[in-house]
């Protein structure tokens, strides 16, 4: 394994999207000594639960808790506080619920860390939903313009509120680094490798095309796990990380 190899594998999150932890638990086996991420998304949390968090980090493994945490802002401290004593690297809130509610996320996470001498997790906002397009968000949502526009009000929010980055659509990571820097970390679901189905996702680009475009992180489900060959199609995935 290339010193290169390795550094992008570690830029992809296999998205553990499954509805019990035994079949999330033989694909993190096929992946074994693969250094991805693993997120652990809501379907697989609350039917598995923290002790998965907790055996996926024996592991070896970085664990991005997707949890979309979205409520009052001391609810989301006390959320916050619990996930960072997890010891999950990563995890995100909703930036809907306001700079108040994610400067709350950003102290729990910071109190647990200081009490349990723990490394602070990295704290990213949702945005927009891929699934999200610009009609689903003016006429059902409530906000009009470009989901462009509001995607970069959002992260400009997140980072005004002390977080690491955002979660948003590869379609949007240069505007968003140019509003909020490069090194404001972009978190990029969406993505599909060349020849794939679209599913539910509207707004995609290819690995590649992520990374290209300035992706410090993407995110892949079923390409992935909905492979007769999970790992053979991690790999590839990868290796067009790197191309």
């Amino acid at each position: 394994m290339t010193p290169e190899y390795k550094q992008m594998a570690g830029r992809l999150m296999v998205a553990l999207d499954y509805p019990d932890v035994e079949k999330a638990r033989k694909l993190t086996q096929e992946l074994e000594g693969i250094p991805c991420y693993m997120k652990v998304g809501m379907q697989l949390f609350y039917a598995a639960g923290p002790e998965f968090v907790k055996e996926l980090k024996e592991k070896g493994y970085s664990v991005f808790l997707d949890v979309k945490m979205h409520d009052i802002p001391n609810t989301v401290r006390g959320g916050s506080h619990s996930v960072t004593r997890l010891g999950v690297d990563m995890f995100n809130v909703h930036a809907a619920g306001g700079k108040e509610m994610m400067s709350a996320a950003l102290a729990g996470a910071k109190q647990a860390a200081e009490e349990e001498d723990l490394n602070l997790p990295t704290i990213i906002a949702v945005t927009q939903l891929t699934s999200t397009d610009r009609s689903t968000m003016n006429e059902e949502i409530g906000i009009p313009g470009e989901v462009e526009d509001t995607v970069v009000r959002y992260a400009k929010l997140a980072k005004e509120a002390g977080l690491h980055g955002v979660v948003a659509s590869p379609l949007e990571v240069k505007a968003i680094s140019e509003a909020c820097g490069a090194d404001f970390y972009t978190v990029t679901p969406g993505i599909r490798p060349a020849g794939s189905r679209m599913g539910d996702q509207s707004r995609v680009m290819t690995p590649g095309q992520a990374i290209s475009g300035g992706s410090h992180f993407i995110v892949v489900g079923r390409p992935i796990t909905e492979s007769a060959n999970p790992r053979e199609a991690a790999q590839q995935i990868i290796e067009e990380m790197m191309n």
